[in-house]
């Protein structure tokens, strides 16, 4: 996929995109065709007035007849009055066909996000897609309400007006028409400076945010060492750079509308002294010239409108590229093969068996973090890993998974390769305790439910209390139903880790994989659960991996990774026995 910049604008127009986005319309066509009716309609009533005013001044006003004006009068009301309507109809139903959109798209594209494996998020900073969800569609319903639709009454407001003065007097047309050079040139002036300035203030932003995340995130790391001061005059060139183009912008703006007006007003003053002698000749009437004055101000408004609207199909074009972009991302390349039509469930009355058949993977070309590993998992047994840091456990951990794919080998259960597996299927067979553990917004029992009908209340319950998590719950205002602040911010590392445990458990997996799972853990709480796990591993397949060697020492067998290769394998006497780098790892950690 390609980059998802924020500053960089692509063409002005791109029939490919449009195309591509004219199909969110597709499903409110009848509402959009609504509003193009009301739109065209309205273009057709702003030039009745002006002939109005010409009917009075060179027809009834003259004649005195007080009739005919009450009735040119009625008609202007009325006129007036369709307007209001139809305005009333076209704006209220492109708002509300660009809300529909908007939440069409934002769904397709989280969606999207949650099928896409952990390779992509490891390539592309959270902050961009979250912008994807929500600026950029919010730039594409600007496009939808005041764009791509709305662009036909403009359109068709210049063409009317062009055709009746054409035909009042093309003599008298032409002068009005004179200006139009001046606008072609003024026009082209703003949109050139006004496209590179909207680049310059898209970038600034974007460099707005992403210090903002990064640092109201790090708030603690900035007040501990000192660095208040700085970082507010680090966010002060920033600030200032991006309302100094922003100032530019309005610059631009500011001219670019007062030269139309004079434009515009120059075309006036063109037609009272060219039109004028002719009235004063009697070779054009007064209501005409009248009718003429009115038509060329409304003349100058679409043209103004359309040079903003130029702006919104820019930044709509930047958006849906970017956006399009990212819906484009293939699945396959982040999560592995597509899924077969026909999941298989891998069978096993203990269990699935697991096995790692000359497994090799990496990250990145030939880089590889693990190499030709082999072993097998047997139905309730427990496994440990250990190994230095980068030596591969992890990965493991992400393969089995399915977060990412092998690169050459296998992995099967119960003989079936993982590949074959539906990842629905294939994960419901394993509950995972990671180290950083992630809470979301909401209740203690939501966090460990985590929308699974099947966990009612009791069940819940059980798993705070297999855990040890039973006493500081029932502290809390609430117990179950207390609420979690975002990542859990209101509680302890170590009851964030029950509770993950709590969830793990809760779900009642096949295998249970533990990440490093006490390693945050204070010592009392990590000899309460050992305890509780204890009980819970028996008939249940455990897979743990751990720094602590202390929480594996009583597995069934303990598997030594180094640089990425299955070293070492046996129980905890066996290996020391060995003298191998299992020992060096005892000895390092406990001393001799």
């Amino acid at each position: 996929m390609s980059e998802m910049t924020d500053d960089v604008l692509g063409k002005a127009y791109d029939a490919r995109l449009m195309r591509r986005l004219l199909t969110y319309l597709w499903p409110y066509r009848g509402a959009v065709l609504i509003a193009l009716v009301a739109i065209v309609a309205q273009a057709a009533l702003n030039l009745v007035p002006p002939y109005l005013v010409l009917q009075v001044i060179d027809v009834h006003i003259p004649s005195r007849d007080l009739s005919g004006l009450a009735k040119i009068g009625l008609v202007y009301l009325a006129t007036l009055a369709g307007t209001f309507a139809l305005e009333f109809t076209q704006t209220w139903t492109l708002q509300l066909t660009g809300q529909r959109i908007m939440y069409d798209l934002r769904m397709q594209i989280y969606a999207h996000l949650q099928r896409l494996g952990l390779r992509f998020y490891d390539r592309h900073p959270v902050g961009r897609l979250m912008t994807r969800v929500t600026s950029d569609v919010d730039v594409l319903n600007d496009l939808f309400t005041s764009g791509v639709v709305s662009v036909f009454g403009d359109v068709f407001t210049l063409a009317g007006i062009m055709l009746v003065m054409l035909l009042l007097d093309w003599q008298a047309a032409l002068v009005a028409f004179a200006v139009l050079p001046l606008i072609v040139i003024v026009t082209q002036w703003f949109r050139r400076n006004v496209r590179e300035s909207y680049r310059q203030v898209r970038y600034w932003i974007a460099r707005i945010n992403a210090f903002l995340q990064e640092h109201i995130t790090g708030m603690a790391t900035v007040q501990l060492f000192r660095r208040e001061a700085r970082t507010f005059d680090a966010f002060d060139t920033i600030d200032r750079t991006h309302r100094d183009v922003n100032l530019q912008s309005i610059f631009y703006y500011a001219v670019f509308y007062p030269a139309i007006e004079v434009i515009g007003a120059l075309a006036t003053a063109l037609l009272i002294w060219y039109g004028g002698g002719r009235v004063v000749e009697e070779t054009l009437t007064l209501g005409a010239l009248v009718a003429f004055i009115q038509y060329s101000q409304r003349f100058f408004r679409p043209i103004s409108d359309l040079s903003e609207k130029f702006n919104v199909l820019q930044a709509a074009m930047a958006s849906a590229e970017r956006i399009f972009g990212l819906l484009d991302e293939a699945p396959e390349e982040s999560t592995g093969p597509i899924e077969p039509a026909g999941p298989v469930e891998p069978a096993g009355p203990a269990g699935p068996r697991l096995a790692f058949e000359h497994v090799w993977f990496a990250y990145e070309g030939d880089d590889y973090v693990l190499r030709d590993v082999s072993f097998v998992v047997e139905p309730g047994q427990r496994v440990g890993i250990v190994g230095a840091t980068g030596a591969g456990k992890t990965t493991i951990i992400s393969l089995m998974l399915r977060f990412y794919d092998v690169s050459r080998g296998r992995i099967t259960l119960d003989g079936v390769d993982i590949r074959e597996i539906d990842r629905q299927v294939l994960r419901r067979h394993f509950g995972l305790v990671l180290q950083d553990v992630h809470l979301f917004s909401g209740t203690i029992e939501s966090n460990i439910r985590l929308g699974t009908p099947a966990i009612d209340r009791d069940g819940v319950a059980a798993a705070l209390a297999a855990v040890g998590a039973t006493r500081f719950v029932e502290a809390l205002p609430g117990g179950v139903a207390a609420p979690v602040a975002e990542r859990g911010a209101t509680l302890s590392v170590g009851q964030k880790q029950l509770l993950s445990f709590a969830r793990a458990l809760a779900h009642d997996p096949a295998i249970l994989v533990l990440d490093e799972a006490t390693s945050s853990v204070d010592t009392e709480t990590e000899l309460a659960i050992r305890a509780a796990l204890r009980s819970l591993m028996r008939g249940r397949t455990t897979i743990a991996i751990a720094h602590r060697l202390s929480t594996i020492q009583d597995m069934d067998t303990i598997l030594v990774l180094h640089k990425g290769q299955l070293r070492e394998q046996g129980s905890h006497q066996a290996l020391l026995g060995e003298r191998g780098i299992y020992y060096r790892l005892v000895q390092l950690q406990y001393g001799n």
